[in-house]
């Protein structure tokens, strides 16, 4: 005869044991209870591009003139980084298209403090020589072209700078992107010099 406790123990023996419960106070999981710190995660701020400057080219061929366009386009986040490119296609939007590539490969970081640039800085390329020197809070972008197109791109809100020699608009706007690109944080000057910025200041 078979012993009823045993049946019964036998009944539940195959039965899930129930899971312990592996939340803390509140409900929240372990790793989320209070004075536990969790990694933020930072997205990169989204880029725009601006078209700088568009041109039509015509080539002589055989039976007539073929027709081209070439886009001059800037891209950066407004807070620090820019670049620029040049495209090339038989109509505008592909050479936009290349130009914003371009530009996308070209990207560099340019050194801000309190949304101006750290320090004067002139180039040339060609015959275009741009100069920009830092300005105080509330002083705007005092540029034109060009070089107001990459400077508020790249998050420059106060600048004074000025465009001589060559109006061409290709060569004023690689002229301040190599200017941009020349721009040094106060750190990186002071140790090349083998000095400590509250020496210097």
């Amino acid at each position: 005869m078979v012993d009823p406790g045993l049946s019964d123990q036998n009944k539940y023996s195959d039965a899930t044991e129930p899971t312990e419960d592996v939340t803390g106070e509140e409900g929240l999981a372990p790793e989320l209870e209070e004075g536990v710190e969790v990694e933020e995660i930072v997205e990169p701020l989204p880029l725009s591009e601006k078209v700088i400057h568009i041109n039509r080219v015509a080539k002589v061929i055989k039976g007539g003139r073929k027709f081209g366009f070439t886009a001059v386009v800037t891209v950066g986040n407004q807070n620090g980084m820019v670049g620029l490119g040049y495209g090339k296609a038989n109509d505008v939007q592909a050479a936009i298209k290349k130009g914003v590539d371009q530009a996308n490969k070209n990207m560099i970081e340019v050194p801000l403090i309190n949304e101006t640039i750290p320090h004067e800085m002139k180039c040339k390329y060609g015959a275009a020589v741009v100069f920009m020197k830092p300005a105080s809070k509330g002083t705007g972008v005092i540029a034109g072209g060009p070089m107001r197109a990459i400077l508020e791109i790249a998050g420059v809100k106060n600048v004074l700078a000025k465009s001589q020699g060559s109006k061409n608009q290709i060569n004023v706007a690689r002229a301040t992107f190599e200017a941009l690109k020349r721009i040094k944080w106060p750190e990186e000057v002071m140790e090349q010099r083998k000095r400590t910025v509250e020496n210097y200041s």
